[in-house]
């Protein structure tokens, strides 16, 4: 079943398509709402603007290039668990990228496209990264069009067990954090995966934090973990910003 925005069909202007693999913590969605209103605020779009598919929920992906651009969200689902849903997301993924749509995965997303390329996704051997962590832009980074104009060092929120373990043919590495050496990846001249969250508040960094101390003692990397504060992260969010520039250059 597919699911259709009344705003975008009606209005006939949709945007973006944001892929949705998940829902965030019952106690963050109710205070802060769902993973597609975070990005759809992050874009600076209104909800005519934004088409949302369930993927998760089996509704059925649109034709590829309907759409200026696609962003893949993050799940509590782990990409290697391979479920049907996530499959078939990822060969969808294979063919919009073919087809040279702008594609942004985030987290898990960011993973699908990893994977759905040919690459290996898995628990990071070094146990979760959560918090707000350092991300540091390498020299690839310098002519790419959404991380050119980042400083070699800032700030993003990330919260994760699995990780890119090994990058697809052809990708290149474009950002990197202490704890996961592919927290920005660009698979292809229009398609783009993150680690971190940009899409993530404060509150919701800090939201995050709380719900998952009780886990983090035993399986967290060092030092994302260790209770230093959260705090904004208005360059990470701006890659949001960027990505809808350039579909819509694209269209």
């Amino acid at each position: 079943m597919s699911f259709h925005s009344p705003f975008a069909r009606a209005a006939g202007k949709a945007t973006l398509l944001i892929v949705q693999t998940g829902s965030t913590l019952p106690r963050i969605r109710a205070r802060f709402g769902d993973f597609p209103h975070w990005f759809r605020i992050s874009l600076g779009l209104a909800r005519a603007e934004v088409e949302v598919v369930r993927a998760d929920l089996g509704e059925a992906l649109p034709r590829a290039g309907a759409h200026a651009g696609v962003i893949v969200t993050g799940s509590p689902a782990m990409v290697s668990e391979r479920q049907r849903w996530s499959e078939d997301a990822a060969a969808w993924l294979r063919g919009a990228i073919d087809a040279e749509v702008p594609v942004l995965g985030v987290c898990y997303g960011h993973q699908l496209i990893a994977h759905a390329l040919g690459g290996r996704v898995d628990y990071h051997p070094s146990g979760r990264e959560i918090g707000t962590i350092t991300i540091e832009r390498l020299d690839a980074a310098n002519d790419d069009a959404l991380l050119a104009d980042l400083p070699s060092r800032f700030p993003a929120h990330a919260s994760h067990q699995q990780s890119v373990l090994e990058l697809p043919r052809g990708a290149t590495v474009l950002a990197s954090s202490a704890h996961d050496p592919h927290h920005a990846v660009r698979y292809a001249p229009n398609a783009w995966g993150l680690q971190f969250h940009p899409e993530f508040s404060v509150e919701i960094m800090r939201g995050y934090l709380e719900a998952r101390r009780p886990a983090v003692n035993g399986d967290c990397s060092t030092p994302c973990c260790d209770g230093r504060a959260y705090k904004p992260t208005p360059l990470a969010r701006g890659l949001l910003r960027r990505f809808r520039e350039t579909a819509l250059r694209r269209r």
